[in-house]
């Protein structure tokens, strides 16, 4: 039987489920879309949800959640630009908290 979940960006834990759950909150995302989203989805740029306006409110809720503090040196358009981009930067944060 073939799965239509998305293969696991990578070995991040509950990061994933947790940007899954504040990329449906903070942009209305449907479960369904969310979960499709995989490494290579593009996000800024590509999800007309995910404008400029969003982008802060995204991030404030991603530190809230996962208890980490994205400075503004951070924040570049790589780091916005595909779901696996995001997701690795997200852990790479955690990990070092």
């Amino acid at each position: 039987m073939v799965s239509n979940l998305p293969v696991p960006v990578a070995d991040t834990g509950d990061t994933e489920l947790i940007l899954r759950q504040v990329l449906q909150d903070v942009l209305g995302l449907s479960l369904e879309r969310a979960a499709e989203l995989d490494a290579e989805s593009g996000l800024f740029g590509h999800l007309p949800e995910l404008d400029s306006m969003a982008v802060a409110g995204l991030l404030t809720e991603l530190e809230d959640r996962l208890d980490i503090i994205i400075e503004d040196d951070d924040v570049d358009g790589e780091m916005l630009e595909t779901f696996g981009g995001l997701l690795a930067f997200l852990a790479a944060k955690r990990s070092d908290s």
